[in-house]
């Protein structure tokens, strides 16, 4: 007897020191989500990193809608998804993914993000956060521009 799988709505929360710069966002379809997930079952966590993408979108077992990323955990063979929810992405601050029968232990960021000069409004596409650290320099404002300490929270939402 299988019990159904519990869905939980959690949050992923980033904090950053922002220097000149605002709109710190994810961009595109096809930006990666990093993470590395526990069965909710046997509480098997991956060794890799696996991501998520807006962009994909697998069929649910039974007609039951679709999700992010179907999984079978590797140990107990119990499957599981996880939805982004893509109304919740906001610029910097929180964004939810719907999980049933996994959770999220970890996430790391990676290339992908994008922000603007805070006075100049100059766009800056491409930025990797792996480091936890970046910087450049925003030619309009004449003033160096960065993000550091990059950490992040899961939360329940």
């Amino acid at each position: 007897l299988s019990l159904p799988l519990a869905l939980q709505k959690i949050g992923l929360q980033l904090r950053a020191t922002l220097e000149n710069i605002t709109r710190l966002r994810a961009e595109g379809e096809d930006f990666r989500w990093y993470l590395k997930l526990k069965c909710g079952n046997c509480g098997e966590v991956s060794e890799k990193w696996q991501y998520l993408r807006l962009m994909d979108s697998v069929p649910l077992k039974g007609g039951r809608g679709s999700a992010t990323m179907v999984q079978k955990c590797k140990l107990c063979s119990r499957e599981s998804s996880i939805d982004i929810l893509s109304q919740t992405i906001k610029p910097y601050n929180v964004m939810e993914f719907e999980f049933r029968g996994l959770e999220p232990v970890d996430f790391q960021p990676q290339a992908g993000f994008a922000a603007e000069g805070a006075e100049s409004g100059t766009p800056f596409n491409d930025i990797n956060l792996l480091e936890k650290d970046w910087n450049d320099y925003d030619e309009k404002a004449k003033e160096s521009v960065g993000i550091y300490e990059v950490t992040h929270k899961f939360v329940k939402c």
